[in-house]
């Protein structure tokens, strides 16, 4: 079993119980397969297959994403020497990032805000589900990460991007979008983040204030009658279920629930209809909600 923080330990053990703590703890340890997804805009599964093929290289496909695969005999060094990384044709993403694009579910010709984009998978998977024929707004207040979302788009063959250096919470009232993606910065408490040194209780607390900012913001510039995504790699209510709380009543909005998906592993929710994904040795840990403004 991983060694975990006490603090956390303690958190998830007042979440969860002491049988689905020991899961996740368990869970933590595992090393994850290589995954990534097919970037439809440049190549196809079958010409992907293809190459791996050629290359050696074994794979399994998901079932509830048809253009997401599992890389069963290498690691991503091996990955990235292919012709197919360099040129684009695929994206190299955890499975549990490619849910909060699906469920958001885009269609052709929105207009649709990505609000924490950096380094842009999710951006570039919307643009993928929609062929390429979206409006996609990518806001990242850090230079440095915006410089790397631009690479990405352009590398991924996205051309339907605007991105934004700015700070998502001071987007001017006036904008107004069909459809909002908020994958908001959190602690990381369903990753590997808890191994490193700056996962402390009060990078939780920080996260939590600025999550809470973030959707009060994508409420206000959200079409009525239209849906968003919240989601965070993270599994504690302080950044999931207790910030829809905190928001979603003041700001006339509704939870629309999720269907069950199947293959995700998950956790119990505090709100039904949302989904926590529970880290396994093939997923991390992750927290998506769909909500619309009434």
């Amino acid at each position: 079993m991983a060694e975990i923080p006490q603090f956390l330990y303690e958190m998830l053990l007042e979440q969860y119980g002491e049988e689905i703590t020991n899961k996740i703890i368990d869970g933590y340890s595992k090393q994850r397969p290589v995954t990534l997804r097919v970037n439809t805009i440049k190549s196809s599964k079958e010409l992907i297959e293809n190459s791996l093929e050629k290359a050696g290289i074994s794979f399994k496909e998901v079932n509830w994403y048809k253009d997401a695969l599992i890389i069963e005999n290498v690691r991503e060094d091996e990955i990235k020497k292919l012709d197919i990384y360099e040129n684009g044709e695929i994206y190299l993403q955890s499975l549990s990032s490619m849910i909060p694009p699906i469920i958001l579910d885009p269609k052709e010709g929105e207009n649709i805000l990505d609000m924490a984009a950096a380094p842009g998978g999710k951006t570039t998977q919307i643009a993928s589900l929609t062929n390429n024929k979206v409006m996609i707004t990518a806001c990242e207040k850090n230079k440095i990460r915006a410089e790397r979302l631009k690479y990405n788009l352009q590398k991924q063959g996205v051309g339907c991007t605007n991105v934004m250096l700015e700070d998502a919470r001071k987007l001017s009232d006036f904008f107004s979008f069909d459809k909002i993606l908020l994958d908001a910065p959190c602690s990381g408490s369903g990753t590997d983040n808890i191994k490193e040194k700056n996962f402390i209780k009060e990078l939780i607390e920080r996260s939590s204030k600025v999550q809470e900012e973030l959707l009060r913001k994508a409420l206000k510039i959200l079409k009525p009658d239209r849906e968003m995504i919240y989601s965070t790699c993270s599994i504690l209510k302080q950044e999931n279920e207790n910030i829809l709380r905190n928001v979603l009543p003041k700001a006339n909005a509704e939870i629309i629930p999720i269907r069950p998906i199947e293959d995700i592993p998950t956790l119990p929710v505090d709100i039904e209809g949302t989904l926590c994904v529970c880290p396994t040795e093939s997923y991390e840990g992750f927290f998506v909600a769909k909500i619309r403004r009434k």
